[in-house]
């Protein structure tokens, strides 16, 4: 089975270096995801997804499942198809050759080096076809259902039994043009040449390396390594639009937290603010056509009373007004900024965190978008919502479709107003 790959988007933390990039503490696989996801739908333009496919090793909810948060923040309806699995690099590339027309493939590492990768397959693009996989158990690096870690430590055993035996038995017709899931030296030691330099070595790997390629316009196989599961698949390059959101690096701000324990989640009140929050949805009065956030029953400027309709707000805001704080308080690391932000020319404003900018450092009038962020962790559930995030840290480049090339949740209260 063939897949064509009509948009491609990678998206990197703007903390830590140029080596190895970190999440921040708002960040996991769900923001992540969301992130490259929709650069590359984003990109795609008017393709109806059908299918969700989330690969990694670093799932937000063991139990209970991502798929709706993931669903939410990329602005799909709850019904669409979504599938989590748990895996790396093999696992991915395995979903981009299995996929059908309308499926976007993301994947997603926090892990070790933290980035993600999304890909949306249509009926026309880059083809990608499979050529061969191989199964094989080195379990040289495991993690437990407690979350320990436990590493045999042992490259040369990884290069030579895992990694140098298989590619024997996978017998490809020639070496790579990349080799995805391995770390820089061992990747290039396989390569026919240089290869595409790879941020992460896990689940978004793959799609680092096939952005890479096709950025040069290049072509051949690619191999997809974990421990010692292989596989590879062709490359043909065609009309993919690609997108890379990669900030300059910066070193992550030092933060502390209280010993206290954390605050509990209200499941309830979770259940009920979920499409508001994370769909970035206002409710707006069917008599006066006012905007609340969140939600009201009660229209505040009309007292109208009835279920609003829900209608999707802009992410695009300028700041209103912003403080730091630096008081210690359970389940949040300090110091933090706040911002009122007001929504597009919507009138409406939002009290949220700001994100991927030193606290501190945001001022009034400064210009950014929503970002989907976890918020805080409370009684084990992450509560997603949206923060700020100034122009100057985001930096993604797009090659227009058609092109081949690189180019807290926030409590919301008020009604076209503070949403606080």
């Amino acid at each position: 089975m063939t897949a064509h790959i009509c948009a491609l988007a990678t998206y990197l933390p703007a903390w830590g270096t140029a080596q190895a990039r970190v999440a921040g503490p708002d960040e996991d696989a769900v923001t992540m995801a969301v992130a490259a996801g929709r650069a590359a739908l984003a990109a795609a333009g008017r393709i109806e997804i059908q299918h969700v496919v989330l690969v990694t090793r670093d799932s937000a909810l063991i139990e209970g499942g991502s798929a709706a948060m993931v669903l939410a923040g990329l602005d799909l309806p709850d019904g669409t198809r979504a599938t989590e699995v748990l895996g790396g690099a093999p696992a991915v590339l395995d979903a981009l050759t299995d996929a059908r027309p309308g499926t976007l493939v993301i994947g997603a590492d926090t892990a070790g080096p933290a980035g993600a990768g999304a890909a949306v397959i249509a009926a026309e693009g880059s083809a990608i076809r499979p050529l061969a996989r191989l199964d094989r158990s080195l379990p040289v690096h495991v993690r437990d259902a407690y979350g320990r870690v436990f590493d045999y430590a042992d490259a040369r055993l990884v290069r030579e039994r895992g990694v140098l035996a298989g590619l024997a038995r996978l017998d490809l017709p020639g070496k790579p043009a990349a080799v995805a899931g391995l770390r820089g030296r061992d990747a290039a030691s396989l390569t026919a040449g240089p290869g595409p330099a790879l941020p992460t070595v896990g689940a978004s790997s793959v799609l680092f390396a096939l952005a890479g390629l096709l950025a040069g316009r290049e072509g051949g196989p690619v191999l997809a390594v974990e421990q010692a599961t292989l596989t590879a698949a062709a490359l043909e390059p065609g009309a993919t639009a690609v997108v890379a959101d990669a900030p300059a690096p910066r070193p992550l701000p030092a933060l502390r937290t209280s010993g206290d324990a954390d605050i509990k989640i209200s499941l309830p009140a979770y259940e009920r603010a979920f499409d508001a929050k994370l769909r970035l949805a206002a409710g707006r009065c069917g008599s006066c056509g006012a905007l609340s956030l969140p939600p009201r029953l009660l229209c505040l400027e009309c007292g109208a009373q009835g279920t609003p309709e829900l209608v999707p707000l802009p992410r695009d805001a300028v700041v209103y007004t912003t403080v730091t704080v630096h008081t210690p308080v359970p389940g949040l690391a300090v110091p933090y900024s706040l911002a009122v932000v007001e929504l597009g020319d919507t009138g409406v404003r939002l009290l949220t965190h700001v994100t991927d900018t030193e606290p501190g450092t945001v001022q009034i009038g400064d210009r950014g978008m929503l970002l989907l962020r976890r918020v805080a962790i409370r009684s084990g559930v992450p509560d997603y919502g949206y923060a700020f995030a100034p122009t100057p840290a985001t930096g993604a480049t797009v090659a227009p479709a058609g092109t081949t090339g690189m180019t807290d949740t926030a409590g919301m209260t008020g009604t076209k107003g503070v949403a606080a």
